[in-house]
């Protein structure tokens, strides 16, 4: 916009500056023409006198001497043949005796080209006899074109000083109206970060003003819908506690055994993560974005999957499943909060014991890629349907008491980290979900992209279960 308006004024004062200055460099280069030939003319009438007197050539002779022009070797009379006396052309002329011989025909003065430049003004005038004599004055070309050359540097310098003027005024006209739109689009990239703080200075064009309070009342909108959205899962979660309360308490009544061990820490974890929900929702602050509640927080990856494996051990003992751990040996720090790790790796054990039927066998492998980590959750099940519906958020949602948002808790960890998941094919024959946690930032369009392709490609066979 700002340089668009900078072109249009540039062409404008352009156009403005020839339509001017050419027609009146004409005018300077005409005027300093006419000026040439009326000094020309008042050389040559001031011979008239003499010639009306005299015709003598020694007289004529003296006479054209004495003024400028003669001192300056460019008048000349051509005195035509009188009685016995032949022609006679006093001083130096320069015109062709066609063209003197024409002028005093006519009696008019003319002008003529002279050979080597300039012209000649050649002024009849009448004898006392009543011929005609003709007085020739040269004008060079300096003379007919004496300051057309300045006249015209003048004119180009004040028409580039306009152009210039023109630019800088648009310019900073531009400025003013492009600064507002640039502020105006900064923020609303910074809303769409998450960053939601972001806010527009009211200021520059009307119509400007307007889109920066219009967008300013609905960032303070967006940031009360969230925090209203905050209270209520907090409040939500809050009348869980009661219930879990009983459960609890039914639990710790149960005696002793393995499934009553099983069944309180179940219900020890479930406190731990409505407690968990509660204190994040309550503690977030509004100006914080979306993306950046969990920045800094990091966990080591090995570390959390082994403890999320020991508890779904014993569940996979019970029902006879065959379980394989491997790439938790060493230390992998990922930046992802532990409380969202274990929640994404819930989601996915979760899914492998709820849609595969007892005694399928199931692994989880972490693989350490140097700029991003892969998680593959594997079984030996039937699979799934359409990989694509189950990444959906929602899909599927109340079938089999499935709510349809596990594997997005999991998308939703991988994502805030630059990376992403992918349904496949397992070596086990079942589903593979690879999750692919970024180290640096980079986008998940990267070689853990490409990778986890290969499992997308093997997601279009035909499987039958939904995740939830």
């Amino acid at each position: 916009m700002r340089w668009a308006l900078v072109k249009v004024c540039l062409a404008v004062t352009a156009m403005v500056v020839v339509a001017f200055a050419v027609p009146l460099g004409l005018v300077v280069q005409e005027m300093a023409s006419d000026r040439a030939f009326s000094n020309a003319e008042r050389q040559a009438a001031s011979i008239g006198p003499t010639l009306s007197i005299t015709t003598d050539p020694v007289q004529l002779r003296k006479a054209v001497e004495s003024t400028q022009m003669g001192a300056a070797r460019r008048m000349a009379v051509h005195v035509p043949a009188l009685g016995d006396s032949p022609p006679v052309s006093i001083g130096e002329g320069r015109a062709e005796e066609r063209a003197v011989a024409e002028t005093r025909r006519m009696g008019r003065a003319t002008t003529a080209e002279v050979a080597g430049g300039g012209s000649a003004l050649l002024q009849p005038t009448a004898l006392g006899s009543g011929d005609i004599a003709v007085v020739e004055i040269f004008v060079p070309e300096r003379e007919v074109s004496n300051g057309v050359a300045t006249a015209w540097l003048v004119l180009a310098g004040v028409g580039l000083a306009l152009i210039v003027g023109s630019v800088a005024v648009a310019d900073r006209l531009g400025a003013r109206l492009v600064r507002p739109a640039e502020r105006l689009a900064d923020a609303a990239h910074q809303l769409g970060e998450g960053r939601l703080g972001a806010r527009v200075p009211e200021a520059g064009p009307k119509e400007l003003r307007s889109a920066a309070l219009a967008f300013n009342a609905m960032a303070d909108q967006v940031v009360e819908l969230l925090a209203n959205e905050r209270e209520l899962a907090a409040d939500l979660s809050h009348r869980l506690r009661t219930p879990l309360t009983v459960l609890r308490l039914n639990a710790a009544s149960l005696g002793d055994g393995p499934a009553a061990e099983q069944t309180r820490a179940a219900v020890e974890q479930l406190e731990r993560e409505v407690d968990t929900i509660i204190r994040t929702a309550r503690e977030q602050r509004p100006a914080t974005g979306l993306a950046g509640a969990g920045a800094g927080a990091g966990c080591d990856a090995s570390e959390v999957i082994r403890d999320r494996m020991d508890f779904w051990s014993a569940l996979a003992e019970d029902e006879g499943r065959e379980v394989r751990l491997a790439g938790v040996d060493r230390t992998v720090r990922i930046p992802v909060a532990r409380p969202e790790l274990a929640a994404a790796l819930d989601a996915m054990l979760g899914n492998v014991f709820r849609h595969t039927p007892e005694g399928t066998p199931f692994a989880v492998d972490v693989h350490d890629a140097g700029d991003a980590v892969i998680v593959l959750v594997s079984d030996a099940g039937p699979g799934i349907s359409d990989p694509d519906a189950a990444l959906r958020r929602g899909n599927d949602g109340g079938r089999d008491g499935s709510t349809g948002l596990g594997l997005d808790i999991v998308r939703r960890v991988a994502e805030s980290t630059g990376g992403d998941v992918r349904l496949g094919r397992s070596v086990l024959g079942g589903t593979e979900v690879r999750v692919w946690i970024g180290l640096d930032g980079r986008s998940a369009g990267g070689p853990g992209g490409r990778r986890a392709g290969r499992g997308r490609r093997g997601g279009r066979r035909d499987r039958r279960r939904q995740p939830t």
